[in-house]
C-alpha cells in the first residue's frame, strides 16, 4: 500500500506509529548484534574489527533513525527509503565479515524487507528484495571464483527466492490491513457524524428521554428530561432509589408487566444536595410517559427507552382557551340564563301549591332539580371569574380542619369517626381561610360517594414535603382514579357523574392557584398507619 496515496488522518498516524516501531526493532537488533560480538570475544573467537566497527555504526545509525522518525514527521518514503538502504548495507558488510552465507546472518535480511513490504510501495519492497539477493548471488559467485570452499550457491538461491515470497505475502497482506482500517475509519467518521446529529436532536429536542433498564437502572438521559425531573447531573441511578420519581418507576413497571398504555404522573418538588444523585426541584410538573422497547441482540442486556412529555403547559393553554370562551358567556349567562332560572323556579313552586297529584308532583320535582343543577353550574362559571385576592391572615390548620370536620359531619350527617383528621401540630399556612374551606368541602364531597363508610374511611392528614412546604392530604378507601379519568381530572367540563357540571375540580386548583398553592393527585399507596388507598389528593402550601 503506497504511504502516498490518499489516506484518513488515522492511516497516516499508523503510518508514522509503524515506522516508529520499526526503528526501535532495529535498535534492539542492533544490540543483540552487539551482545553477541562480546559474548563471541570472550569465547576467543574474534569475529574481527571490520565486524565491531560495523555493528558500532549500526547501532548509531538506528539511535540516529529513531530519533529523527520521532521529532521530524515530514518525508515519509524519503526516511524509509534511507533506513532500508541502511539496514541492507550494514547486514551485507556484516554477512561478509562474518564468512558469508555459512554466517547464518543472511536471514538478518528479513528484517528490513518485512519493514519495506508492510510500509513501502511494492515495487520499492521489491527492489530491496533484489538488492540483497544479489549480493548473496555476488558474494557466493565470488567465492567460487577464488577456488574457495564450495560456496552454497543453492541455498543462496533458495533463501533469494524466499526473500521474494515473504515480500509479495506480507505487501499483501498490509495492503489488505491498511484497506479495512481505511474502512473502519470511514465507517467510524460516519459513525460519529450520525452521533453528533443524535446528540443535536436528542439535546434539542423538548421531550424527555430516559435510557433504562429492566430494572429501572437509568443509563442516560437528555438536557430536556434532566430538567423535568429536576436532576443536577447525568449520574446513574434507578428510578426507585429518588422518591419523587417513584410515579415514574412504577408507570415502567406497569409497562414492562402487562404492556400498559401511556402514563400521565406527577413528579413533586423534591431536592437532594448530600446524596450520589444531586438535584432539586422547585415546581411539581405534569408528565405524559410514552415507553418504547430497544431491539437489542440476542445475549444482550434488555433496554427501554421512556419519552416524558411536559403536559402541563399543554393542559393550562387548553384551560385557558375553555376560559377564554367561558368568559365570553360569563356576562350573557348572569342575565339571559340566571333570570329565566328565577321565573322557571318560582313557578315551580306556585304550581306545586296547586297541584298534589303523584304523577305532578314527580313531574315538578324533576323539574326544580334540574333547575337547581342549572343554577349551580352558572355559580360555578360566575366563581371562575372571580379572581379575588387571598387574604392575609394565616389559617392554623389545627383548629380549622376541626371545625370543618365538625361541620361538615353534621351536614351530610355522618359517623363522627368517618373522617379521620392526622395532627396538624402548629402548623400554619397563608391560605384564604374560605378559599380553603370550599376547596375542602368539594374534596370531601367526592371522598363521601366512593368511600365505604367505615370509621376513618376518609382522611386529612397534613405532612412536610422534601423542601420544607406543607402538604395536606385528602384521602378515602373508595377505589382508585383510572388513569383514562386521571388524564382529564382537572379540566373544566369534565365529568364522569350524570349529576355533576365538571367544574367542581378545576374551581377547586383555581382556588389554590389564587393561593399561591397547587392542587394535584397522586396514584400511590403509603398512607398513614397501613392505610389502603390507591391515590390521594394533595394540596402543597405556598412557602
Amino acid at each position: 500500500m503506497a504511504p502516498w496515496q490518499p489516506l484518513s488522518a488515522a492511516s497516516r498516524e499508523t503510518f508514522w506509529r509503524s515506522l516508529q516501531t520499526f526503528t526501535v526493532t532495529r535498535i534492539v537488533i542492533t544490540l543483540v548484534l552487539l551482545v553477541y560480538l562480546t559474548y563471541d570475544a570472550r569465547r576467543g573467537h574474534m569475529a574481527g574489527a571490520a565486524y565491531a566497527e560495523t555493528c558500532i555504526a549500526y547501532v548509531a545509525a538506528a539511535l540516529l533513525f529513531a530519533a529523527i522518525a520521532q521529532r521530524w514527521r515530514h518525508r515519509f518514503l524519503l526516511q524509509l527509503s534511507s533506513q532500508i538502504l541502511v539496514d541492507i548495507g550494514a547486514i551485507s558488510l556484516l554477512y561478509l565479515a562474518a564468512g558469508g552465507a555459512r554466517s547464518g546472518l543472511g536471514l538478518l535480511y528479513l528484517f528490513p524487507l518485512a519493514g519495506a513490504a508492510i510500509l513501502a510501495p511494492l515495487v520499492l519492497a521489491l527492489f530491496s528484495a533484489s538488492l540483497a539477493t544479489l549480493f548473496m548471488l555476488a558474494e557466493s559467485t565470488w567465492r567460487i571464483f577464488l577456488s574457495e570452499d564450495q560456496a552454497p550457491l543453492f541455498q543462496v538461491g533458495i533463501m533469494g527466492a524466499a526473500f521474494f515470497a515473504v515480500v509479495v505475502v506480507v505487501s499483501r497482506l498490509a495492503a489488505r490491513l491498511i484497506r479495512q482500517e481505511e474502512l473502519v475509519a470511514e465507517r467510524g467518521a460516519d459513525l460519529r457524524v450520525q452521533q453528533a446529529v443524535y446528540r443535536i436532536v436528542v439535546d434539542d429536542v423538548g421531550d424527555g428521554i430516559l435510557v433504562v433498564g429492566r430494572d429501572g437502572f437509568v443509563f442516560s438521559g437528555n438536557p430536556a428530561a434532566r430538567r423535568m425531573l429536576g436532576l443536577e447531573a447525568d449520574n446513574d441511578f434507578k428510578l426507585a432509589d429518588i422518591a419523587a420519581l417513584e410515579p415514574v418507576a412504577q408507570g415502567f413497571e406497569a409497562w414492562l408487566a402487562a404492556g400498559a398504555a401511556d402514563a400521565h404522573v406527577t413528579i413533586k418538588r423534591w431536592q437532594e444536595q448530600g446524596g450520589p444523585v444531586r438535584g432539586r426541584l422547585d415546581q411539581p410538573v405534569h408528565l405524559k410517559l410514552r415507553f418504547a422497547r430497544v431491539d437489542t441482540p440476542i445475549g444482550a442486556a434488555e433496554r427501554s427507552v421512556i419519552f416524558m412529555q411536559d403536559v402541563s403547559a399543554i393542559e393550562n393553554q387548553a384551560q385557558q382557551l375553555k376560559l377564554a370562551s367561558m368568559g365570553r358567556l360569563t356576562a350573557s349567562i348572569a342575565h339571559e340564563v340566571r333570570n329565566p332560572l328565577s321565573a322557571i323556579g318560582h313557578a315551580t313552586s306556585l304550581l306545586a301549591e296547586d297541584l298534589n297529584g303523584p304523577a305532578e308532583t314527580r313531574l315538578l320535582r324533576i323539574v326544580g332539580d334540574n333547575v337547581a343543577r342549572v343554577n349551580r353550574m352558572v355559580e360555578d362559571i360566575l366563581k371562575l371569574s372571580r379572581k379575588v385576592q387571598p387574604g392575609g391572615e394565616p389559617v392554623h390548620l389545627k383548629a380549622f380542619l376541626e371545625e370543618l370536620k365538625a361541620e361538615f359531619t353534621e351536614t351530610h350527617g355522618l359517623a363522627d369517626n368517618m373522617v379521620w383528621i392526622g395532627d396538624a401540630g402548629k402548623r400554619t399556612v397563608r391560605f384564604d381561610g374560605l378559599h380553603l374551606r370550599e376547596v375542602l368541602v368539594n374534596l370531601l364531597g367526592n371522598a363521601i360517594r366512593y368511600a365505604s363508610g367505615k370509621p376513618a374511611s376518609i382522611r386529612l392528614f397534613p405532612v412536610l414535603d422534601a423542601t420544607g412546604r406543607v402538604e395536606l392530604h385528602v384521602q378515602d378507601d373508595g377505589p382508585g382514579i383510572t388513569a383514562e379519568v386521571r388524564a382529564h381530572l382537572f379540566e373544566p367540563f369534565y365529568t364522569t357523574s350524570s349529576k355533576g357540571t365538571g367544574l367542581g375540580l378545576y374551581l377547586a386548583r383555581e382556588l389554590c392557584l389564587n393561593n399561591g398553592a397547587m392542587l394535584d393527585y397522586e396514584y400511590r399507596v403509603d398512607g398513614p398507619a397501613g392505610f389502603d388507598a390507591p391515590g390521594r389528593f394533595v394540596i402543597t402550601f405556598s412557602i
